[in-house]
């Protein structure tokens, strides 16, 4: 493994990070898929249709560079939907995925979200079994929500005991 893609760090949101939150999203997006209209509506502002309905984005930065991003959207109390979670392909294959979706999850844990899901593609092999990692399960059909995205058809879960 490249010895400086472990040299990044990981922090929330600032002002002026709308521009990297779009642009690492429309990359994976459209190399693989075609933008939808939820994707526009997320991406086009973060600040109002993520942070201030009590959602939270994080960034990986490395060399000052803008990487990769995950966000939580809240869905209701104590449970967030893991939304888009980009690394830009360079940096793919490096562990950067892996550090900021289990910093992600920790994250949402400790400030105590109970319930985190997500939605992905079949065809996206190397997320489903980062997801799978880090301990999220797959929604069995009876307990899938339809998504407002075509390109979704695996739903995943990962829930935390309370104590």
């Amino acid at each position: 493994m490249n010895q400086t893609a472990l040299e990044f760090k990981i922090r929330e949101f600032e002002p002026g990070d709308e521009i990297a939150f779009r642009t690492l999203n429309e990359e994976w997006i459209t190399r693989e898929f075609v933008l939808e209209p939820k994707d526009v509506y997320s991406l086009s502002d973060p600040q109002a249709t993520i942070l201030d309905r009590g959602g939270r984005i994080f960034f990986a930065i490395q060399n000052g560079e803008t990487v990769g991003c995950c966000a939580l959207v809240a869905m209701k109390p104590g449970e967030f939907e893991v939304a888009k979670m980009a690394v830009t392909q360079a940096c793919q294959g490096t562990g950067i995925g892996r550090r900021l979706l289990q910093a992600v999850v920790d994250e949402a844990r400790t400030s105590g979200a109970t319930r985190l899901y997500l939605e992905t593609n079949h065809k996206l092999t190397p997320a489903i079994h980062l997801y799978e990692a880090v301990g999220f399960k797959r929604l069995p059909p009876d307990r899938v929500v339809p998504s407002p995205y075509a390109r979704a058809d695996v739903s995943m879960e990962l829930s935390f005991p309370t104590p």
